[in-house]
Parts: structure tokens; C-alpha cells; sequence
């Protein structure tokens, strides 16, 4: 059944013709016309402010010692769809291969991106100096691509990634039933150069979607074809941060500049007290610290995600931001098809990494012969450095040789019929 629902929501100009725009007051708009949505979204950001409470309360106790039980720290696990419409289901098995691969390195940007452990990251050392009270944030999430119990009528099955080919997926309408209990993803080319969109607080039972321009997504790859035809991120834009920032609304983030504070941080502007109040977006890739807001003259947090600056100058959400994000997953996980997944702990327990860390030469050691995977390790960027599948295998060892290994964090994803597991790798 499809669900026409009209998301005139964070629509972002392509930066190499002209500015980001934005028009998710439009779309709220709409949502406030219709009765019947307006009481959904309303009744969900109720569930939501709740859930904030509860957690900035449990912020507060824990930092000042009357936590009376610790939190648990559990990685959120969410399933992933990626639909190509405009490939049709008859193109070559080469491009799908491609489009597949392109979807996992724009996966990754996302984990290493909302998990902090983005290369870049690393320039806060130097620019948190202008921004006091301001803290990086993170969630401690995985996005992963579902392998397991896909919707009937499809054509995948277990152990096939989810990413489809030539659907009719917004062909007329911007939800669609069928992938409810995903994060679904839709890459296209949108009409009037637009960079992406999204809800601003999706709903997954809805089976709604963040709709990514196909030159906009993901980040040209280390293997060959670098690029995918017709799928070639383009500069200003090729990152892959566009669905970094175009998630942040999924998950109920506003722009950083969207209004000035007014007495209460938590209820004005962002709603985010550790962003700097601005009501003027930013651009450009000048010097951290070197903006003024034009609310109260501090220096504007320019690199922050939920702005508009080009892909190679955002690097970050705050604390506040992070917070913000996790109640807003909180409210909607019961929302999220988690048998998409496979058993996490089955999975964990069929391969470990030896030594680790280690100086960029390691072993997966299996617990036992696992006949079909396919492998990829990758950097903290989303840089896939190994790529490959494996048929017929019979080995318990697979030694592998990081290319040119720099000193960091990187990650070993396995994918079996099973599901996708990913473990961290550590060189020093």
C-alpha cells in the first residue's frame, strides 16, 4: 500500500549551481493543514519532549553523582534500505555491484559520521577553543544494510543486502508501507537541482524516506569503478554528508540557524542550548571562530552538520545535538523491523581479529568454515580499503594486509546469509 504524503521538507539546492535553500516550514505547513497528521506528528513529539526529559535528567544525576543506576550502554542497531528507482531491474549486474557497494560506503560515512569517529573530527582539538560549553557529540549507533526476512514480493532474499533496483518507490508518492521498519534511503535525481530532503521526525512505520540526489551521495570509492555510472558524487558535495545532515532531520534536528535563543534555549531557536544562536545560515569554509553570529556576535558553529556548509568543511554535532537525536530514536525504536538484522550475537561469536590492534597486518579467524561472505574493511572516513567476496570457502584464516596503513580506527564488516556483523580494527 502506498502512503502519498506531501514532504516539502528540507529542500536542498544543489551548491554547485547555487545555495542550499531550505523549505521545511513549508512542510510543516502542510503537516498543520492536515488534521489527521497533525495530530500524529503532535502526539509523537509529545512521546518525544518525554523521552528528552528523561534523558537530560539522567545527564544531570550522572554527572553530578545521585545517579541511583547506570545507564546501559547499548549500540543502537538500525536496518537500512537503499532504492535506486531509476535503475532499472534489467541493468547489468556490474552496475547493481557498483550501486551496492556505493550504498555501503555511504553507510559508512554515516557510522563514522553520528558515531564521532570521523577523520575530521580531530580538528576540534584546535577550533573547540572558540566555543566554550561546546562538546562533540555522538550515539553510539550502527546503520547497517538489512540482509534478513525482506518484504514478500521484493525479489530478495536472506543474505541479499537491501537496495533495490526500478522500483516505483516515489514514483508517486514519498512513503511506501512495503519497507516499513527500515531507514529507507532513496537516491535519485530530484527535479529543480535539489541536493535531498527529508522529514523533520520521520516515522519508520510510516516507511518514510530520505530522498538523496544520486550526485549527492556517498563518496567516489577506492575500488574499481571508482564512480557508478550515472551515480558520480559531484564537489561541492561528494562526501557524503548531505545524508549526514538530511538524517539529523529524520531524527527531529533543526538547522542550527533557525532562529535566534530567545529566553529559553531548550524551547527557542534550534532547541539545542550548546549551538551557537544564529538565525542567518553559513555557506562558505572560512576559519572556525571567524563567523559572527548575527544573534549575539559569538562565533557562529560553522562547521556543525545541521548547517550548510560544503561537505569538506562540516564535521560535527554537539553533545546537546546527540541527546536530542537518541530521544528522538528512543520514541520511535519500537518502530524499527530489527529480524532485518539477523542475531548480533551469533554473528559476533562466527569470526574475531587477531592481533588487534595490530601495525595494519591482521587475521579473521572463523569459528567455523563459512562457505559464501563478502568482506570489506574501511577507515573512519568510509574509505573502503578491501573489498571482497568469498565462495566455496573452506578456510578458518584470512590474513589481511591494510594498503599504505595509517596509525587510526578502522572497521571489518562481514556479511554472511546470516546477516552483517562489524567489528573495529586498531593500528598503531
Amino acid at each position: 500500500m502506498k502512503l502519498r504524503l506531501l514532504f516539502a521538507l528540507c529542500l536542498v539546492q544543489l551548491g554547485w549551481a547555487q545555495q542550499r535553500t531550505c523549505g521545511v516550514d513549508a512542510y510543516m505547513e502542510k503537516i498543520m493543514e492536515n488534521p489527521l497528521m497533525k495530530q500524529q506528528y503532535m502526539e509523537q513529539q509529545e512521546k518525544f519532549e518525554n523521552e528528552l526529559r528523561r534523558l537530560v535528567t539522567t545527564q544531570l544525576e550522572a554527572r553530578s553523582g545521585q545517579a541511583t543506576t547506570a545507564s546501559p550502554n547499548v549500540t543502537l542497531r538500525i536496518p537500512v534500505a537503499v532504492h535506486y528507482p531509476s535503475v532499472a531491474s534489467s541493468s547489468s549486474a556490474s552496475l547493481k555491484d557498483c550501486l551496492r557497494s556505493l550504498a555501503q560506503t555511504q553507510v559508512n560515512i554515516l557510522n563514522a559520521d553520528y558515531n564521532g569517529t570521523n577523520a575530521d573530527i580531530t580538528n576540534w582539538a584546535a577550533d573547540g577553543q572558540f566555543y566554550p560549553g561546546t562538546n562533540t557529540g555522538m550515539m553510539d549507533v550502527q546503520f547497517i544494510i538489512a540482509t534478513q526476512n525482506h518484504p514478500s514480493g521484493t525479489g530478495l532474499v536472506n543474505g541479499d543486502m537491501a537496495v533495490t533496483f526500478g522500483t516505483d518507490y516515489l514514483s508517486n508518492a514519498d512513503t511506501d508501507t512495503t519497507w516499513a521498519g527500515y531507514m529507507n534511503l532513496v537516491v535519485r535525481n530530484i527535479a529543480g537541482g535539489i541536493l535531498g530532503y527529508s522529514p523533520l521526525g520521520g516515522s519508520p512505520s510510516a516507511g518514510m524516506t530520505v530522498v538523496i540526489d544520486n550526485n549527492a551521495f556517498g563518496k567516489n570509492m577506492t575500488t574499481t569503478p571508482a564512480t557508478c555510472s550515472g551515480y558520480a558524487p559531484s564537489a561541492p558535495y561528494n562526501l557524503g554528508r548531505t545524508l549526514t545532515h538530511e538524517l539529523g532531520h529524520f531524527f527531529n534536528l533543526n538547522h542550527t540557524f533557525q532562529a535566534c535563543d530567545g529566553a529559553n534555549c531548550a524551547t527557542s531557536g534550534d532547541r539545542v542550548c550548546d549551538t551557537e544562536s544564529t538565525s542567518t545560515a553559513y555557506y562558505n569554509c572560512d576559519p572556525a571562530g571567524s563567523v559572527a553570529s548575527n544573534c549575539t556576535g559569538s562565533p557562529q558553529l560553522t562547521m556543525n552538520y545541521m548547517d550548510y556548509v560544503q561537505d569538506s568543511c562540516m564535521y560535527m554535532f554537539t553533545a546537546g545535538q546527540a541527546t536530542r537525536m537518541q530521544a528522538w530514536y528512543n520514541s520511535i525504536s519500537s518502530q524499527f523491523n530489527m529480524n532485518t538484522l539477523g542475531n548480533e550475537e551469533v554473528l559476533k561469536n562466527q569470526f574475531a581479529i587477531a592481533p588487534n590492534p595490530n601495525k595494519g597486518s591482521f587475521a579473521i579467524q572463523f569459528a567455523n568454515p563459512v562457505s559464501n561472505y563478502a568482506m570489506q574493511v574501511y577507515d573512519s572516513t568510509g574509505r573502503v580499503l578491501v573489498d571482497e567476496e568469498n565462495a566455496n570457502n573452506q578456510d578458518l584464516v584470512k590474513n589481511i594486509q591494510l594498503p599504505a596503513a595509517q596509525r587510526g580506527v578502522y572497521f571489518v564488516t562481514l556479511r554472511t546469509q546470516e546477516g552483517i556483523v562489524t567489528k573495529k580494527v586498531i593500528v598503531e
